[in-house]
């Protein structure tokens, strides 16, 4: 059975461990969406803490429509992707791999200084209220159905995103098919009520998804790692459940990873949960469909619940994302068996920021990594 912290392989990568920094969104970079000097130290702690593998918050990948929050960091142009390679080569020189999130907002944009319209598959406007620890505030507004022309502009944004991201020096991209952004709008019922090509059944709605993975694949080649989040809930709707139950889940998660893909990433509030009812977990479900690596993120707090999913055969890499914002080191804790740190909502207070956590650990007596 695999083991958490020893040596494993993704595509061409050799990993110290299968512990994965998850995705998380910080509103830390620049206004012009410029990675800083505080993004730096800030990913490489947790790679001088131990982690095998980074995934950057999802950074906007063109100047229309795909930027979602403001002080979110880009790789739409060269500054942008100039302005990440002092954080790539601090990752690596601290023994760790890196991978960039791509995103677009979709209609959970909060915040773009490029344009003040919001697209979507259909103008249909989130539930709930804008996150105020990510800067917003208020409803979500109504989105505009995005034209023929601003689907192709989302995609060749995906495209040159990526193609950024491999010459800043990342190990690969990952694309954000999860959490209520516009790849998982594309793909939902609820957010793409589209009648021409790129709506439809399910399997109808994974057009766009497709294009882009196959687009990013052929833009990057083989030797990049190229990989998809996918969940069912969303920011604005942490219930909702993919339509057409568990023959349908397979069917997306196997199409996606046969277009091009290196891993799949689960994420749900509880990785092990129930996917549908009565039915297994949408990991789970995920390693039954693919042979491809699954990563899983969701309610994972220490060494022994990520070892216990490895175990059972359910996960190939687990990824760590409060537990390991309270604990930058968490991969040291676990293999010297220190005690961890709990998560304290206290750090996102008022908002998500780095400055913030940094002043939560200076009141409360915690470094970012143990040395």
């Amino acid at each position: 059975m695999p083991q958490l912290l020893e040596p494993a392989q993704l595509n061409q990568l050799r990993l110290r461990n299968r512990a994965v920094l998850a995705p998380m969104t910080r509103v830390s970079a620049e206004p012009e969406g410029q990675p800083n000097e505080l993004m730096r130290d800030y990913y490489q702690a947790f790679a001088q803490g131990g982690f095998g593998m980074l995934i950057t918050e999802g950074t906007y990948t063109d100047t229309a429509y795909s930027q979602g929050y403001l002080n979110q960091p880009g790789l739409a142009t060269e500054v942008q992707r100039d302005s990440w390679k002092p954080i790539v080569s601090a990752v690596h020189q601290a023994g760790a791999a890196i991978i960039a999130q791509l995103m677009h907002g979709g209609a959970q944009t909060q915040g773009n200084i490029h344009h003040a319209r919001h697209v979507a598959p259909s103008a249909v406007q989130p539930g709930g209220r804008q996150l105020s620890f990510y800067g917003g505030e208020g409803p979500y507004a109504t989105p505009a159905e995005m034209t023929e022309a601003e689907i192709q502009e989302a995609i060749a944004g995906f495209v040159q995103a990526a193609k950024h991201a491999r010459d800043a020096g990342f190990d690969g991209v990952e694309l954000h098919g999860a959490n209520g952004y516009l790849l998982h709008e594309f793909m939902t019922a609820e957010f793409n009520q589209r009648s021409d090509r790129w709506g439809g059944d399910y399997k109808a709605r994974l057009t766009l998804p497709l294009e882009i993975i196959r687009a990013v694949r052929e833009a990057v080649g083989t030797g990049f790692v190229v990989g998809m989040r996918l969940s069912q809930g969303m920011v604005t709707d942490s219930r909702l459940k993919w339509d057409g139950g568990l023959e349908a889940a397979r069917y997306r998660i196997a199409t996606l990873a046969a277009a091009g893909l290196d891993y799949i990433h689960i994420t749900e509030a509880d990785i092990s949960a129930p996917a549908f009812e009565e039915s297994e977990s949408l990991a789970a479900i995920a390693k039954g469909a693919v042979e491809i690596p699954i990563v899983g993120n969701g309610a994972i707090g220490t060494g022994d619940q990520a070892q216990q999913l490895l175990d059972a055969g359910v996960l190939d890499f687990v990824a760590i994302g409060k537990a390991a914002l309270a604990n930058h080191d968490w991969p040291l804790r676990v293999q010297e068996q220190v005690p961890l740190t709990a998560f304290d909502f206290d750090m996102f207070s008022p908002m998500a920021t780095i400055t913030n956590e940094l002043a939560w650990r200076g009141t409360h007596g915690r470094s970012a990594v143990r040395r």
